[in-house]
């Protein structure tokens, strides 16, 4: 395979369910204004990608911010429960991948199609399950996948727009007082105060430049730049590491769990990390040798559990209490090498955004678009565009917290399709196979504990955003200081 190539796959598994092939499109479908995404992603049979590519792709597609805020997610679970719970809902995450691949191989086989993505493998499992009700509606499927999707990815947009706004916010403060520092040291603390500027007011800034960037409608266009990207966001992370392994503190310090009351935060931005199911079937379709995907997605799924567990529980460790939604918050303020972590992992959001951007308008633009005549239909698509872009800016400068927009589109729609789902279409796949009682109860367990998860992670999270524990805590702070002065005041007036 071809350098050109080469890159236009690494496009292609950040989007991460996109592909301009259409191969295996029926006439009926061909007329729904309404595609599901993911037939644009079936391969030519000419064409394939190998073990390592396809291994380097499920670590591209799963690596992301969630990354970053997993050691925040540790001290919402505590030292010991934490990094346990990540494996187990690493091991359900990998295991429901497992089940959609071989849901979708039987399938195909039953339906005589040459490969199914998720919301095909989801409509026609609802097909040919035991129920008339879901059989007559079978359709909804696809539709329930690509709402979910069109939710997930327009989230991971909002999670990149705080991400970015933090990121150089801090940057640009550092650069001030830098700057202050070598006038007067007054100064520098008066600057700073007068200099803080609100954080939505960098979101706004960055509006402009990222409705430009989805403009561009060929994301091969940005290949180079995600090269970059991705070159960027490794070397940052090896800074990181480097960093955070200086100065460990002792872990008997640090609680072993923390209250149920925080964990359904950490349930969110764990599944957040891990919802790299999307991905799956577009990599196993392109593969050249199918049959040792199964060994691809073991391998490079264990690669990620390493990478996550021990950047979460470094980080913690490193950091503990003062922990905060992204590490790279963590990191000097007044030393250029870790300021420019984050400039070169703000770059490598900036340039994602457009890729992850990419599914939801692939499922949207059409149907608005659809009733439009020819001569408006790419004005009409560029006021799309920026209106979903404008929809992310809006969400994240509504909630400007980093780790509560994660663990909101972790527990709402991550939660959804890489837990929920999955075990669901094993049963209705299956059910002719006489299925063991054990695999219907470990699919209802998983399926159980998906729904649960996405219940209270859910809850929590808007209850932390109409009512912070940080601003609760600040109240009572004042009301308390306000009580003791006043006792001051009569004790000075007898």
């Amino acid at each position: 395979m071809d350098a050109t190539g080469g890159e236009e796959l690494d496009m292609e598994v950040m989007k991460p369910l996109i592909d301009e092939q259409n191969s295996d499109v029926s006439d009926e479908e061909r007329e729904n204004n309404f595609l599901p995404v993911e037939k644009h992603y079936q391969l030519d049979s000419e064409e394939g990608i190998t073990f390592i590519q396809t291994l380097t792709h499920l670590l591209k597609g799963n690596i992301g911010t969630g990354l970053l805020g997993l050691p925040l997610a540790i001290k919402n679970a505590g030292i010991v429960v934490g990094p346990v719970s990540l494996v187990l809902i690493g091991i359900i995450s990998i295991h429901c991948m497992h089940i959609l691949v071989r849901c979708s191989h039987c399938l195909c086989q039953r339906l005589k199609k040459s490969s199914l993505g998720y919301s095909d493998t989801v409509c026609y499992a609802m097909e040919v399950g035991p129920l008339t009700a879901l059989q007559k509606r079978s359709s909804w499927g696809r539709y329930i996948v690509d709402f979910f999707l069109v939710i997930t990815q327009l989230g991971f947009c909002s999670v990149y727009v705080v991400f970015l706004a933090e990121n150089v916010k801090q940057v640009h403060e550092g650069f001030l007082e830098d700057k202050t520092a070598s006038i007067n040291v007054t100064v520098t603390n008066n600057s700073s105060e007068k200099r803080s500027t609100d954080l939505r007011i960098y979101m706004l800034c960055f509006l402009p430049f990222m409705i430009l960037l989805v403009f561009i409608r060929d994301l091969k266009s940005l290949s180079f730049l995600s090269l970059l990207a991705n070159l960027s966001m490794a070397v940052s992370l090896v800074i990181i590491y480097q960093y955070i392994v200086r100065d460990i503190a002792d872990p008997r310090k640090l609680p072993p769990m923390v209250g149920w009351k925080k964990y359904p935060l950490f349930f969110g931005t764990a599944v957040f990390a891990f919802e790299g199911i999307g991905v799956v079937l577009p990599l196993e379709n392109r593969m050249k040798d199918t049959t040792r995907f199964p060994l691809a997605l073991n391998i490079g799924m264990g690669i990620v559990m390493t990478l996550y567990i021990s950047l979460a529980t470094l980080g913690y460790l490193r950091f503990g209490d003062d922990i905060k939604g992204s590490i790279t918050l963590n990191l000097p303020q007044d030393q250029w090498l870790y300021q420019s972590v984050k400039i070169l992992y703000s770059f490598g959001i900036f340039v994602t955004y457009s890729i992850q951007f990419y599914v939801p308008a692939e499922i949207l633009i059409p149907a608005a678009t659809s009733r439009v005549e020819q001569k408006w239909k790419l004005p009409c698509e560029l006021v799309v565009r920026a209106l979903l872009v404008c929809s992310t800016c809006a969400v994240a400068v509504l909630i400007p917290r980093l780790d509560l927009v994660i663990s909101l589109v972790g527990a709402v729609s991550s939660s959804t399709l890489a837990l929920i789902l999955p075990p669901l279409v094993e049963i209705l796949t299956f059910y002719k196979e006489n299925l063991r009682l054990w695999t219907i109860l470990k699919d209802v367990f998983i399926a159980v504990f998906g729904v649960v998860g996405f219940l209270t992670g859910t809850y929590v999270t808007i209850e932390e955003i109409i009512y912070p524990a940080s601003t609760v805590l600040a109240n009572t702070t004042e009301s308390i200081s306000a009580v003791l002065n006043a006792t001051d005041l009569v004790v000075g007036l007898k």
